[in-house]
């Protein structure tokens, strides 16, 4: 038994914003991050068999495309995307993001996001390397991630993926799910669980309010 366990949160930040969209949609209700965090927590805690205080999320970053100013402005995006900054902010998360492109393409317009995952895998991996993270649990459903898992394993970490499947076109990857071997897929576990439901989920207000937008 490890008098100490350290674990790294590294959030894939529009995955994150795609399970929160969804979850607006289908039950007016967003993902809340302190009880997120505190679920994580309690249940590594739990499976180490140390106390609470002792297992400790020492680290958290989130990685994300977002717009300049100008453009934020203009899509009516700026009140959502400092809102959720501050949640982050609250949360002693830290937030890393690279300007997104927006060009038009047969009469429509298309959002270009590059190099926001190769740098999620960079980070991942030397914040692990100097760090020295027990675990580490990734927020993600994405496959291109299934080398970053490979080679935190490597470095003896134990890796969690964390995700919240609302639909089956958003399913996990099974190389990621199958790489990582510690899969916590929340939709299933709030199923078994509706204290857990009711703890992870914050309900929105139905009076009127700006609206949450895209990046939320």
């Amino acid at each position: 038994m490890q008098d100490f366990i350290s674990v790294g949160v590294f959030i894939d930040g529009g995955y994150y914003a795609k399970v929160n969209r969804a979850l607006k949609k289908t039950e007016n209700s967003i993902i809340r991050v302190r009880s997120l965090f505190d679920y994580i927590s309690e249940r590594l805690a739990g499976k180490e068999n140390v106390n609470l205080s002792d297992c400790q999320i020492t680290e958290a970053h989130y990685f994300r495309g977002r717009f300049r100013v100008k453009e934020a402005y203009d899509k009516h995006l700026l009140y959502n995307e400092r809102k959720f900054e501050d949640t982050l902010i609250e949360n002693d998360v830290v937030f890393h993001y690279k300007h997104l492109r927006e060009v038009e393409r047969n009469g429509q317009p298309e959002v270009i996001e590059k190099g926001i995952d190769v740098w999620f895998a960079l980070e991942a991996y030397e914040l692990a390397t100097f760090r020295h993270f027990d675990y580490v649990v990734l927020i993600t459903g994405d496959a291109d991630h299934e080398m970053l898992v490979r080679k935190l394993k490597a470095l003896k970490i134990k890796v969690v993926l964390l995700t919240w499947n609302l639909t089956d076109a958003e399913a996990t990857s099974p190389l990621l799910k199958e790489e990582a071997g510690r899969h916590w897929e929340l939709s299933e576990l709030i199923k078994e669980d509706r204290d857990l439901r009711r703890r992870l989920l914050y309900k929105l207000r139905t009076e009127p309010q700006p609206e949450l937008g895209e990046t939320f």
